[in-house]
């Protein structure tokens, strides 16, 4: 079943979100009647891109940071919003250098783009691997993490069961690197 969309009108907008009321019906379904209603919709300006940066050696390269909306620390994979006019790989691979001070030596290996929270809003996240980096400086940005590390992966299987990786689109890419065998490549 596909619902109607009559249209919708801005409640909020900025460059970062934009808040909608999308004017919905849904189809009759056997002795039900049609459902036609307002529904909030949170509409994304951008998609966000995330790269999980893994050498065997190593482990796997993370932010440590905190989360002021959820008031959490945790580790996340650097990852960020592609500006007007860049591709979803090449803002990747500027985050990765932005927010760790690593550059990615090889092309990045797409992982999944998926909506994380479909049933409200139009959010794309675009996923990918490095599978070579190297340390070029300090991180442009310091305000993004506390500070930057590689774990091995048993750490970080550790850590995400200690609940220390909470961050949605960290956790989606590593447990598909993990259930998937990326990490084993």
């Amino acid at each position: 079943m596909r619902w109607t969309i009559h249209g919708e009108r801005a409640i909020y907008e900025s460059e970062w979100v934009n808040l909608v009321l999308t004017d919905v019906e849904v189809p009759a379904i056997g002795d039900l009647p049609a459902k036609r209603f307002d529904h909030h919709v949170v509409r994304m300006n951008a998609p966000a891109t995330g790269v999980v940066v893994h050498d065997p050696e190593r482990g796997v390269l993370l932010l440590w940071r905190h989360r002021f909306i959820t008031d959490t620390w945790g580790w996340e994979i650097p990852a960020g919003k592609v500006d007007p006019g860049e591709s979803d790989d090449a803002a990747a691979a500027r985050e990765v250098l932005e927010e760790t001070g690593w550059r990615c030596d090889a092309p990045l290996e797409p992982l999944a783009r998926y909506s994380p929270v479909s049933g409200v809003g139009d959010h794309q996240f675009v996923l990918y691997t490095c599978p070579a980096a190297s340390y070029v400086a300090a991180p442009t940005d310091p305000a993004e993490a506390e500070f930057v590390a590689w774990l091995p992966l048993e750490q970080l299987r550790a850590e995400i069961l200690a609940g220390k990786v909470d961050n949605g689109l960290t956790l989606t890419a590593l447990l598909w690197c993990f259930t998937f065998g990326v990490f084993e490549r």
